[in-house]
């Protein structure tokens, strides 16, 4: 929600520059490993609206999705680190169960869909019934190290991490569908990132400074404004304040506190509004992980995606031909940290 909302002024003030691909070659990307795991389940479906499968039942469309966007970004000379989350924080639950009670009430649904034949409604449903199970997050992780793709594993927001390695200047910017990263403080964010079409469609890089000096808004107050729309931390926000009205508010009032001193909202949870401004400003990261690049391992691919998930041979070599080339591009494997 926070991502539509913000949106909207995004769009209102004229926030952002379309950015082709191919200008990013030498650079890497930032890249939330659950939120792209959930996009490829999302996107990547079969002729009867379900999932991918291989030949023993098992869900392969965000190993497709994943193996088929990274090839394309190796092939354009541009390198990614992924993100996962770690246990998430205890403010944090409730908000996690409530979802995961909706995907439940969906997931029946979106079955009896795909029995009856009804494609468009499975597809529909299927978004909202979607579950990253321990063996996705896993076999992703398996897949990411054979292409040599690093993965970080962070303290608890994968989001909060990713724009620290950013902010650390140890990657050019995070991918994202939402403005969580822009609140946590990363200098840039690439937002409709189509990097599998085919032309490539250019993406939208919006930058921090931008947004605050365009809004005039300092980062406390960037991060007050989130809070009035509502966060993973106060889901919701606030009825009948829209991104229009949050953002006069906070340019009348000055921040959240002096709305609530002089009664023009009502706070009604039970984690104090300053709790939450410090989990953006000061989230929980780690300086433990480290951003080493290898070459894909094309046996090793092979054998996993070919023989024990049943891609398709040709298809699988082509994908890792291109991103070879494109590597080869921008030099030696052995001086891939040139990246930095």
């Amino acid at each position: 929600m926070l991502g539509i909302q913000l949106g909207v002024l995004a769009k209102q003030f004229g926030l952002g520059r379309l950015i082709n691909p191919e200008k990013l070659r030498g650079k890497i990307i930032v890249v939330d490993a659950l939120v792209t795991i959930y996009q490829m389940l999302a996107t990547i479906r079969g002729s009867d609206g379900y999932f991918l499968v291989d030949s023993k039942g098992r869900i392969t469309s965000h190993l497709v999705g994943i193996f088929n966007r990274e090839c394309r970004l190796m092939s354009l000379g541009i390198r990614s680190v992924y993100v996962f989350d770690g246990p998430p924080l205890e403010i944090k639950l409730r908000v996690l169960r409530r979802r995961r009670e909706e995907k439940e009430k969906f997931y029946g649904q979106f079955l009896e869909a795909v029995k009856k034949g009804d494609v468009d409604r499975a597809i529909k449903l299927g978004k909202r019934a979607m579950f990253v199970t321990d063996e996705m997050i896993n076999q992703t992780k398996k897949l990411l190290s054979l292409l040599g793709i690093p993965v970080v594993q962070a303290p608890h927001d994968a989001e909060a991490q990713a724009a620290y390695i950013v902010k650390k200047g140890d990657a050019y910017a995070i991918t994202t569908r939402d403005w969580d990263a822009l609140v946590y403080g990363s200098p840039r964010i690439i937002m409709h990132w189509k990097i599998i079409h085919d032309p490539y469609l250019p993406a939208k890089l919006y930058t921090l400074d931008e947004f605050l000096e365009k809004l005039r808004l300092t980062r406390e107050q960037l991060i007050d404004l989130a809070i009035l729309l509502g966060t993973d931390f106060n889901p919701g926000g606030f009825r009948g304040i829209g991104p229009k009205t949050a953002y006069k508010l906070i340019r009348m009032y000055r921040s959240l506190d002096n709305l609530l001193k002089h009664g023009r909202i009502k706070w009604i949870w039970d984690v104090e509004p300053d709790e939450i401004r410090q989990l953006f400003l000061n989230p929980p990261v780690t300086d433990r992980y480290e951003i080493e690049f290898g070459t894909p391992d094309e046996e090793g691919i092979i054998e996993f995606l070919v023989e024990e998930h049943n891609f398709s041979p040709q298809r699988v070599k082509n994908r890792l031909k291109e991103a070879l080339r494109g590597l080869h591009r921008i030099g030696k494997q052995a001086d891939l940290m040139k990246f930095f």
